[in-house]
């Protein structure tokens, strides 16, 4: 197939997505995606509550408030804002929410340090291989944001304040205090980035949203240990409905099949296979990153430029596409 028909395909399939809406993932349950990462709203059905589900990229905020509106029929504030963790892409419009809705915002302690100013996150690893989206990973900033005073570490006991029908489970690798969200009844799963349901490496699969269980971004994951434990202890629940960081959400037979092949061939099927924290993790505390391994190799100034480029372009084309179609 020449560029031009694959561009031509890519085109069709962008016209038949509704990104300007928000999608239903279960009952009381809703996403909506901005470019490539998705952000959810729950609605719980005992407390009557509803909370934002990490915050999208910096300039997410007016549709997570047109979202709310889309659902609620009001500009009703959230509970609380609930962080499966606090990469660049779900927490960015977090500051500009929190001028509107000054709610908590509840993280696992062991993220407290990358939203408190404290600490930057381990460096991201362009040399994971996979895809665009990981060779210009070098360009995502991994710096911390301060929003102290907003910030609580969740309890101990798996409760999230305000949300009695949902738990979190702490799912460290991609980030130190990654948490995914489960509710039991009818056995959703918001898994985050502990696995995701694209595959996030691929610019062309995260534009497309090709459906396919995967295990966490591998150019921000410093700990693959941890991570694979995490991705056993997310299948081992046996979700009926998953929906992830990057992706559309999944559910039946065939979901539970692939996340089954990622928990029982995680290495085989996730970890790359090189990269700087493959074979030595990132150490992390209480109190942020202890340790990072050597970085192995250098990215040339020239590629730096290409893919700096490749990404502003990339991004520009999906915008365009967004705006053309939402205009139609």
């Amino acid at each position: 197939m020449s560029f031009a028909n694959k561009l031509n395909n890519m085109e069709q399939k962008l016209k038949q997505q509704d990104t300007t809406t928000a999608f239903a993932v279960a009952p009381g349950v809703w996403g909506r995606k901005d470019l490539f990462v998705n952000f959810y709203i729950i609605h719980d059905q005992v407390s009557g509550e509803w909370a934002l589900v990490d915050a999208g990229l910096k300039w997410s905020a007016t549709q997570i408030k047109k979202m709310a509106v889309e659902i609620f029929g009001n500009d009703r504030p959230p509970v609380a804002i609930i962080l499966t963790h606090g990469h660049f892409d779900h927490v960015g419009a977090l500051q500009s929410l929190l001028e509107e809705w000054p709610v908590p915002v509840y993280a696992h302690e062991m993220e407290v340090p990358y939203l408190t100013g404290q600490s930057d996150y381990p460096p991201a690893d362009p040399t994971v291989g996979g895809g665009l989206m990981a060779a210009m990973s070098f360009l995502y900033p991994t710096g911390p944001i301060d929003i102290r005073e907003h910030v609580r570490p969740l309890p101990y006991d798996e409760k999230i304040p305000g949300l009695p029908e949902w738990k979190y489970l702490h799912t460290p690798g991609h980030s130190p205090g990654h948490i995914s969200l489960f509710r039991d009844r009818d056995k959703v799963l918001i898994a985050g980035d502990a696995f995701v349901t694209t595959k996030s490496e691929s610019v062309l699969a995260t534009i497309m949203q090709t459906k396919r269980v995967s295990g966490p971004p591998k150019y921000l994951t410093s700990n693959w240990a941890s991570a694979k434990l995490s991705v056993l202890k997310l299948a081992a629940l046996r979700p009926e409905i998953v929906a992830s960081g990057h992706g559309k959400p999944m559910q039946g037979k065939e979901m539970q099949q692939q996340l089954d092949l990622l928990s029982r061939h995680f290495d085989q099927e996730a970890v790359p296979n090189h990269g700087r924290y493959v074979n030595e993790p990132a150490v992390t505390n209480e109190m942020g990153v202890a340790f990072l391994p050597h970085r192995k190799e250098r990215i040339p100034p020239a590629l730096k430029v290409v893919a700096a480029s490749i990404l502003f372009l990339s991004v520009a084309y999906i915008g365009y596409r967004q705006a053309q179609k939402h205009l139609s």
